[in-house]
């Protein structure tokens, strides 16, 4: 394959795992439920965590679901032509969660679909997230911190792996969740974030 050809297949993947990961589950999900827009409640996010300020927490569990494995189905099959292609499916995927052009690049988090992605990539760091997770919210009781530490643990995790070219990526997916949470940070740096099963 030409340096050409094969620059234009990364890009088609790129592409596949935007237009994949792009798809808004939270908002079909309560729209189809009739529930209206989910983006003009609680924070505004298409994610699991606010379709569960619905009330639905079946919805909310389809909605994490489904934001993980659009991810994981967009590495799986562009893996089927090499890991090149699965790591940029995987950004490609990411991306799109983030930055969907059909609600005008304004998208969630990305926790649900990283851990997808991983899924795809690394069954093992996927693991190893979950883990951490889950210890970090056992300790803390905060979800937002528990998703940052983890996620930055995570290039860590795939180079010792053995899987520096996943590092790498991950370095950038790390970034801009880190960057999404945003707001969250300032709330634990104030001490006014809100903890795991807080009402209000």
């Amino acid at each position: 394959m030409s340096d050409e050809a094969n620059l234009l297949y990364l890009l088609a993947a790129l592409l596949f795992g935007y237009l994949l990961g792009s798809i808004p589950f939270g908002l079909i999900f309560t729209r189809m439920a009739g529930l209206g827009d989910v983006r003009k409640i609680g924070s505004g996010n298409i994610g699991a965590t606010n379709v569960l300020r619905t009330g639905r927490k079946g919805l909310a569990a389809a909605t994490l679901l489904a934001d993980a494995l659009k991810g994981t189905a967009a590495v799986l099959i562009a893996a089927q032509w090499g890991p090149q292609f699965a790591i940029m499916a995987a950004l490609g995927a990411f991306l799109g969660h983030l930055f969907p052009v059909w609600l005008g690049f304004k998208g969630g988090k990305g926790v649900a679909t990283f851990i997808g992605v991983l899924i795809g990539l690394k069954p093992l760091a996927a693991l190893i997230f979950c883990l951490i997770w889950l210890g970090v919210a056992f300790a803390s009781k905060y979800s937002s911190l528990s998703a940052l530490v983890a996620s930055a643990a995570t290039p860590i995790i795939l180079w010792l792996l053995g899987e520096p070219g996943m590092a790498g990526i991950a370095v950038v997916l790390v970034a801009l969740l880190w960057w999404k949470h945003g707001q969250n940070i300032s709330r634990l740096l104030a001490g006014t974030e809100g903890k795991i099963g807080q009402k209000g």
